[in-house]
């Protein structure tokens, strides 16, 4: 342990975890330490004969520093690049930590010091009075206030559900690679771009399979390649894929796993007198309870359902020039593809030379970046990351102060979990003193070596989405750890992430950084006004198959302990059909079997929260019309008001802070093209 590298904070720049020299046996060593440390700061705490908001509150903030430090580049390391002894020591380690913070959360002591802290109603200010009320309710929440054998009633329950959530995640990337599609005929890939061809080419052979073609597949339902494939039959084969996943009666079927997590979610609810999961989680967001989630979600999904079936009608009706009698799910993006080039003289594949992942990131993202809070980047290739294709970058104030460094993560391989994200390797604290180093990971096919990267519109999108939630994490300006960037209510995380998504087609920053890769010859107007043009367009199955995967969240969450779900996907059709969204077109964005937000993350009742963030994010977009859009001035703004503020406010009085009066649903509508824009 002397030479464990955790053992001490980092001697780098910004803290940046020493990776070089890094080894996988530091990692479970260094984990109990720093559990057995923070015990001992508790204890410390506890046995002050003083009650303080000093020596209680900013002490416990000031705890679990190095079990902070591991648990950070452990759980990048599991989630971005694993192998099994990563799995094995996350299998270990999982129900140690849930217990370590219910050993915290539910000491009585501790509890009880806090409380006397509330009940005295000492003089504090700002972030001081927040921290205190967040920490009453946080151990509230937790079960503090529950009698001795309810609280023991918990930490099993949690310990269980760690396990299983670890499990969850681990059976999913094990089915999504193990259903890659393999092709050994060039022209069943007719449709693909040479770029594309290339990566399936590169793919197979990262596998060490040299002869064949291999479609990787994704976190989500369906493939991004369906939109360009001619072949049918391979379509189809690619879907079908996807919707097996986890339903296969094989080592990796989740079906089990899920059931087991939804029902001792249950379980946990009732003990502290909920009616359900759903209940007992949405009382701390914004959302308040299912209840007003439901009223937004049902304002939403008739029209949602109308117009998917009318875009149907226009795809289907394309389909049957090419003998189509019914239109499949794995027909959808194919002609959509085609009625878009029909109705809007849009072919979207044929933009991606223009969104080369180095011009999109430097001119596009960092350029908005800049134009909005004076942020610079600078690379650090010197930097030593976790992982040989992590990049380093240096941020900075246009006064040349440092701001933190920002870690980019882009491309796809076997040992990273789907999807895209951000998290912390160090979150911003004065009082810590820290500054952040953030990280993005996506998962972008990696091209052969010495080709360059071109992205789709929807990974530059994505791109934009990622990198909002890493200026969130950036911008951060908070006393407490507890406080720091993202750490808002589940149901507000996404909204900064969803503002940032609004400068891809801005006009100075689109022709800033879309480019032919090769002419250097900007994006065409009339494509960027056809964008903007088309921009409902396809929206109506966008917004039924998200809705779809949130009204399953809320159906699995809203069942007492006592239920029994015989067959997964009966309750699966049934929930959605109930709900008035049943299209067989249209499948759900994520089956439960693969559902990692909701089985594998923290999102449990929470995926509502992409479109109910949504709403603060569309009435931004009217904000920024309204003030004159990309500048400084407006950035300030919204960086002071809220972007800095991490957690150290409720969530919807940050808003109002921004906006000068609570959010409405109309631009959302507008945006979504529920109703008309006239």
């Amino acid at each position: 342990m002397n030479k464990n590298p955790f053992l001490t904070k980092s001697p780098l720049a910004y803290e940046l975890p020493p990776f070089a020299d890094i080894a996988e046996s530091d990692y479970l060593p260094a984990f109990y330490a720093g559990m057995d440390e923070q015990l001992a700061e508790v204890e410390r705490i506890i046995n002050e004969p003083e009650v303080t908001f000093e020596n209680t509150l900013v002490a416990l903030e000031r705890s679990g520093q190095l079990l902070s430090r591991v648990a950070a580049v452990f759980y990048n390391k599991s989630s971005s690049d694993t192998n099994e002894a990563i799995d094995k020591i996350e299998a270990e380690i999982a129900p140690k930590l849930a217990a370590h913070s219910d050993e915290i959360k539910l000491n009585q002591k501790l509890f009880g010091r806090i409380n006397h802290l509330v009940q005295a109603e000492i003089s504090l200010n700002g972030e001081d009075a927040w921290l205190l009320r967040r920490y009453h309710r946080d151990l509230l929440h937790a079960g503090a206030g529950l009698s001795e054998a309810e609280r023991e009633e918990i930490k099993t329950i949690n310990e269980e559900l760690s396990k299983l959530q670890t499990e969850f995640s681990k059976k999913v990337l094990s089915e999504t690679n193990d259903l890659a599609v393999f092709v050994d005929d060039l022209q069943e890939l007719d449709g693909l771009s040479d770029n594309q061809i290339k990566a399936c080419k590169a793919a197979a052979e990262a596998r060490g399979i040299s002869d064949k073609y291999m479609i990787a597949a994704v976190n989500f339902t369906g493939h991004p390649l369906l939109r360009s494939l001619k072949n049918r039959e391979l379509r189809k084969e690619i879907m079908q894929a996807s919707l097996s996943k986890g339903l296969r009666g094989n080592d990796f079927d989740t079906r089990q796993v899920l059931l087991k997590m939804v029902k001792l979610r249950a379980k946990r609810a009732e003990i502290f007198g909920k009616s359900s999961h759903a209940q007992y989680s949405l009382s701390e967001q914004t959302a308040g309870s299912p209840e007003n989630v439901h009223a937004m979600l049902k304002k939403i999904a008739p029209a949602a359902l109308a117009n998917a079936k009318a875009e149907g009608r226009e795809i289907e009706r394309l389909a049957k020039l090419d003998g189509i009698e019914k239109l499949e799910s794995w027909d959808w993006d194919y002609y959509t593809e085609k009625v878009r080039a029909e109705k809007y003289d849009l072919d979207t594949a044929l933009m991606k030379p223009y969104f080369e992942l180095e011009s999109v990131l430097f001119n596009g993202v960092f350029f908005a970046a800049s134009k909005l809070y004076g942020m610079s980047f600078k690379e650090r290739p010197d930097l030593i990351t976790y992982h040989p294709e992590a990049r380093a970058f240096e941020v900075f104030r246009e006064d040349g102060s440092k701001i933190g460094l920002y870690i980019a993560d882009f491309y796809t391989r076997d040992s990273k979990r789907g999807g895209a994200w951000m998290n912390s390797l160090v979150k911003q604290s004065h009082l810590l003193n820290q500054l952040p180093v953030v990280v993005n990971n996506l998962n972008i096919p990696k091209p052969p070596k010495c080709e360059v990267t071109l992205l789709s519109f929807d990974e530059t999108t994505t791109l934009f989405h990622e990198f909002g939630h890493a200026i969130h994490g950036l911008l951060s300006d908070v006393k407490y750890p507890r406080f720091s960037g993202t750490a808002v209510q589940r149901d507000f995380v996404e909204f900064p992430s969803q503002v940032n998504e609004m400068w891809i087609l801005d006009p100075e920053v689109v022709d800033n950084y879309a480019r032919h890769y090769e002419t250097g010859e900007r994006l065409p107007q009339a494509w960027i006004d056809k964008l903007n043009e088309s921009s409902t367009f396809n929206e109506g199955h966008a917004t039924t198959s998200y809705m779809a995967a949130a009204i399953l969240d809320l159906a699995w969450h809203s069942l007492s302990s006592n239920e029994v779900i015989p067959d997964v996907e009966k309750f699966e059709e049934q929930a959605i059909a109930e709900y008035g969204l049943s299209y067989h077109c249209v499948p759900t964005r994520y089956r439960s079997t693969y559902f990692s937000h909701i089985f594998g993350g923290e999102y449990s009742a929470g995926y509502y929260g992409y479109i109910w963030a949504e709403v603060f994010d569309a009435d931004t977009g009217e904000w920024f019309k309204e003030n004159d859009g990309l500048n400084r001035e407006n950035g300030d703004h919204l960086r002071k008001t809220l972007m800095s503020q991490g957690g150290s406010l409720d969530s919807l009085e940050m808003f109002r802070n921004f906006r000068g009066r609570d959010a409405v649903i109309e631009p959302l509508l507008k945006r979504r093209g529920l109703i008309s824009n006239a």
